[in-house]
Protein backbone atom coordinates (compact mmCIF):
# COMPACT_ATOMS: atom_id res chain seq x y z
CA UNK A 1 0.00 0.00 0.00
CA UNK A 2 0.97 3.75 -0.85
CA UNK A 3 2.41 5.49 2.37
CA UNK A 4 0.75 8.83 3.12
CA UNK A 5 3.94 10.51 2.09
CA UNK A 6 4.28 9.14 -1.28
CA UNK A 7 0.54 9.42 -1.93
CA UNK A 8 0.47 13.20 -0.28
CA UNK A 9 3.58 14.10 -3.22
CA UNK A 10 1.91 13.00 -5.43
CA UNK A 11 -1.13 14.28 -4.76
CA UNK A 12 0.85 18.06 -4.81
CA UNK A 13 1.99 17.62 -8.18
CA UNK A 14 -1.76 17.32 -9.59
CA UNK A 15 -2.89 20.19 -7.89
CA UNK A 16 -1.98 22.93 -10.63
CA UNK A 17 -4.32 21.31 -13.10
CA UNK A 18 -7.26 22.74 -11.01
CA UNK A 19 -6.15 26.30 -11.61
CA UNK A 20 -8.57 28.90 -9.97
CA UNK A 21 -11.37 29.96 -12.27
CA UNK A 22 -11.47 26.84 -14.30
CA UNK A 23 -14.87 26.31 -15.08
CA UNK A 24 -16.14 22.95 -17.45
CA UNK A 25 -16.25 25.59 -20.81
CA UNK A 26 -12.93 26.12 -20.11
CA UNK A 27 -12.08 22.44 -21.01
CA UNK A 28 -11.98 22.18 -24.48
CA UNK A 29 -9.77 19.09 -25.66
CA UNK A 30 -9.89 15.75 -24.04
CA UNK A 31 -6.54 16.05 -22.48
CA UNK A 32 -7.89 18.91 -20.82
CA UNK A 33 -10.22 17.09 -19.29
CA UNK A 34 -8.43 13.99 -18.77
CA UNK A 35 -5.53 16.35 -16.47
CA UNK A 36 -8.31 17.68 -14.74
CA UNK A 37 -9.87 14.45 -13.44
CA UNK A 38 -6.15 13.43 -12.47
CA UNK A 39 -6.25 16.81 -10.71
CA UNK A 40 -9.82 15.46 -8.80
CA UNK A 41 -8.36 12.46 -8.36
CA UNK A 42 -5.40 13.32 -6.65
CA UNK A 43 -6.68 16.41 -4.85
CA UNK A 44 -8.77 13.48 -2.69
CA UNK A 45 -5.38 11.96 -1.32
CA UNK A 46 -4.26 15.01 -0.01
CA UNK A 47 -7.55 15.30 1.67
CA UNK A 48 -5.58 13.35 4.95
CA UNK A 49 -3.74 16.75 5.59
CA UNK A 50 -6.92 18.12 6.05
CA UNK A 51 -5.42 21.79 4.39
CA UNK A 52 -7.44 25.34 4.89
CA UNK A 53 -7.17 27.32 2.02
CA UNK A 54 -4.11 29.28 3.27
CA UNK A 55 -2.30 26.08 3.56
CA UNK A 56 -3.39 25.09 -0.25
CA UNK A 57 -1.60 28.44 -0.90
CA UNK A 58 1.36 27.51 1.05
CA UNK A 59 1.58 23.62 -0.67
CA UNK A 60 0.90 25.56 -4.24
CA UNK A 61 4.01 28.00 -3.92
CA UNK A 62 6.33 25.18 -2.93
CA UNK A 63 5.28 23.00 -5.92
CA UNK A 64 5.64 26.47 -8.13
CA UNK A 65 9.24 26.94 -6.21
CA UNK A 66 10.50 23.46 -6.96
CA UNK A 67 8.87 23.36 -10.84
CA UNK A 68 10.70 26.80 -11.75
CA UNK A 69 14.07 26.01 -9.86
CA UNK A 70 13.71 28.52 -7.26
CA UNK A 71 16.00 28.37 -3.94
CA UNK A 72 13.54 26.13 -1.69
CA UNK A 73 12.90 28.24 1.68
CA UNK A 74 13.34 25.50 3.77
CA UNK A 75 15.61 22.51 4.06
CA UNK A 76 14.27 19.58 2.26
CA UNK A 77 16.18 17.14 3.92
CA UNK A 78 15.24 18.52 7.33
CA UNK A 79 11.52 18.28 6.36
CA UNK A 80 10.98 14.96 4.50
CA UNK A 81 10.53 13.04 7.89
CA UNK A 82 8.11 16.23 9.00
CA UNK A 83 5.64 15.73 6.24
CA UNK A 84 4.81 11.79 7.07
CA UNK A 85 4.52 13.35 11.00
CA UNK A 86 2.27 15.92 9.71
CA UNK A 87 -0.22 13.43 7.23
CA UNK A 88 -0.16 10.94 10.79
CA UNK A 89 -1.45 13.55 13.16
CA UNK A 90 -3.54 15.47 10.52
CA UNK A 91 -5.52 12.42 9.97
CA UNK A 92 -6.16 11.02 13.53
CA UNK A 93 -7.11 14.37 14.08
CA UNK A 94 -9.98 14.80 11.75
CA UNK A 95 -10.50 11.42 12.84
CA UNK A 96 -11.32 12.20 16.38
CA UNK A 97 -13.29 14.91 15.14
CA UNK A 98 -15.72 12.59 12.97
CA UNK A 99 -15.49 9.89 15.76
CA UNK A 100 -17.13 12.44 17.66
CA UNK A 101 -19.73 13.24 15.37
CA UNK A 102 -20.60 10.05 14.07
CA UNK A 103 -23.52 9.46 16.86
CA UNK A 104 -25.44 12.74 16.20
CA UNK A 105 -25.61 11.74 12.26
CA UNK A 106 -26.61 8.34 12.88
CA UNK A 107 -29.44 9.26 15.36
CA UNK A 108 -30.45 12.13 13.15
CA UNK A 109 -30.76 9.68 10.66
CA UNK A 110 -32.90 7.28 11.88
CA UNK A 111 -35.75 10.17 12.24
CA UNK A 112 -35.82 9.97 8.75
CA UNK A 113 -39.21 8.71 6.99
CA UNK A 114 -39.21 4.98 6.93
CA UNK A 115 -35.98 4.62 8.56
CA UNK A 116 -34.78 1.58 10.02
CA UNK A 117 -31.66 1.42 12.77
CA UNK A 118 -30.40 -1.61 12.69
CA UNK A 119 -29.00 -3.47 16.01
CA UNK A 120 -25.59 -2.98 14.62
CA UNK A 121 -25.98 0.64 14.32
CA UNK A 122 -26.20 1.36 10.83
CA UNK A 123 -29.71 3.10 9.54
CA UNK A 124 -31.64 1.54 6.08
CA UNK A 125 -33.96 4.25 4.51
CA UNK A 126 -35.81 2.73 1.77
CA UNK A 127 -36.03 4.87 -1.48
CA UNK A 128 -38.37 2.60 -3.87
CA UNK A 129 -39.32 -0.57 -3.03
CA UNK A 130 -37.76 -3.71 -5.18
CA UNK A 131 -39.37 -7.56 -6.13
CA UNK A 132 -38.45 -10.37 -5.85
CA UNK A 133 -36.16 -11.89 -3.53
CA UNK A 134 -33.46 -10.21 -1.10
CA UNK A 135 -30.14 -11.29 -1.79
CA UNK A 136 -28.39 -13.53 0.67
CA UNK A 137 -24.86 -12.67 1.96
CA UNK A 138 -23.17 -15.06 -0.49
CA UNK A 139 -25.20 -13.98 -3.51
CA UNK A 140 -23.41 -12.02 -6.30
CA UNK A 141 -24.93 -8.65 -6.85
CA UNK A 142 -25.16 -5.95 -9.26
CA UNK A 143 -25.50 -2.65 -7.93
CA UNK A 144 -25.27 0.92 -8.83
CA UNK A 145 -24.55 3.34 -6.17
CA UNK A 146 -22.96 7.08 -4.81
CA UNK A 147 -21.13 7.10 -2.17
CA UNK A 148 -20.89 10.70 -0.22
CA UNK A 149 -18.83 12.21 3.11
CA UNK A 150 -21.67 13.49 5.90
CA UNK A 151 -21.39 17.04 4.24
CA UNK A 152 -22.51 16.21 1.08
CA UNK A 153 -18.95 15.76 -0.34
CA UNK A 154 -19.20 12.83 -2.91
CA UNK A 155 -15.81 10.57 -2.75
CA UNK A 156 -17.20 7.25 -4.93
CA UNK A 157 -19.84 6.44 -7.69
CA UNK A 158 -20.12 4.20 -10.16
CA UNK A 159 -22.67 6.90 -12.14
CA UNK A 160 -20.39 8.76 -14.16
CA UNK A 161 -18.43 5.46 -15.58
CA UNK A 162 -22.43 4.44 -16.97
CA UNK A 163 -20.84 0.74 -15.52
CA UNK A 164 -22.94 -1.10 -12.89
CA UNK A 165 -20.33 -2.94 -10.08
CA UNK A 166 -20.86 -6.58 -9.32
CA UNK A 167 -19.41 -8.54 -6.02
CA UNK A 168 -19.79 -10.97 -3.51
CA UNK A 169 -22.12 -9.23 -0.53
CA UNK A 170 -19.96 -11.04 1.84
CA UNK A 171 -17.02 -9.29 0.33
CA UNK A 172 -17.59 -5.52 0.88
CA UNK A 173 -17.67 -3.51 4.38
CA UNK A 174 -20.03 -4.50 6.81
CA UNK A 175 -22.76 -2.06 6.15
CA UNK A 176 -23.36 -2.88 2.49
CA UNK A 177 -23.40 -6.34 3.33
CA UNK A 178 -26.23 -5.89 6.07
CA UNK A 179 -28.00 -3.56 4.42
CA UNK A 180 -28.24 -4.93 0.68
CA UNK A 181 -29.56 -7.92 2.10
CA UNK A 182 -32.46 -5.67 2.80
CA UNK A 183 -33.33 -4.46 -0.55
CA UNK A 184 -34.86 -6.26 -3.25
CA UNK A 185 -33.83 -5.76 -7.00
CA UNK A 186 -35.02 -2.97 -8.83
CA UNK A 187 -35.22 -1.04 -5.46
CA UNK A 188 -32.95 1.82 -3.92
CA UNK A 189 -31.97 2.75 -0.60
CA UNK A 190 -29.92 5.01 1.76
CA UNK A 191 -27.72 3.08 4.42
CA UNK A 192 -26.48 5.45 6.30
CA UNK A 193 -22.91 3.56 7.58
CA UNK A 194 -21.07 4.48 10.99
CA UNK A 195 -17.54 4.17 11.17
CA UNK A 196 -16.73 0.57 12.68
CA UNK A 197 -19.46 -0.94 9.93
CA UNK A 198 -17.26 1.29 7.42
CA UNK A 199 -13.59 1.78 7.46
CA UNK A 200 -13.03 1.97 10.88
CA UNK A 201 -10.23 3.62 12.52
CA UNK A 202 -7.65 2.95 9.61
CA UNK A 203 -9.93 4.62 7.06
CA UNK A 204 -9.07 3.47 3.36
CA UNK A 205 -7.57 5.85 0.76
CA UNK A 206 -9.58 9.44 0.66
CA UNK A 207 -11.85 8.03 3.56
CA UNK A 208 -10.58 9.38 6.75
CA UNK A 209 -10.31 7.25 10.10
CA UNK A 210 -13.67 7.22 11.66
CA UNK A 211 -15.68 8.40 8.68
CA UNK A 212 -19.66 8.18 8.83
CA UNK A 213 -20.33 7.26 5.48
CA UNK A 214 -23.55 7.33 3.00
CA UNK A 215 -24.36 5.21 -0.01
CA UNK A 216 -27.15 5.64 -2.04
CA UNK A 217 -27.88 2.37 -3.45
CA UNK A 218 -29.72 0.77 -6.02
CA UNK A 219 -30.07 -2.96 -6.32
CA UNK A 220 -29.65 -4.25 -10.08
CA UNK A 221 -29.66 -8.15 -10.26
CA UNK A 222 -29.04 -10.91 -7.37
CA UNK A 223 -27.44 -14.25 -7.91
CA UNK A 224 -26.59 -16.99 -6.40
Amino acid sequence: MRSLVTAALVTVLALPVCAAGQDQNSLQTDDQKTLYAVGQVMARQLSVFDLTPQELDIVKQGLSDGIMGNKPLVEMEAYKNKIQQLAVARRDAQGNRLAAKAKEVIDQAAKEKGAVKTASGMVYVPVKEGNGASPAATDKVKVNYRGTFVDGKEFDSSYPTGQPVEFRLNQVIKCWTEGVQMMKPGGKAKLVCPPDLAYGERGSGAIPANSTLIFDVELLEASK
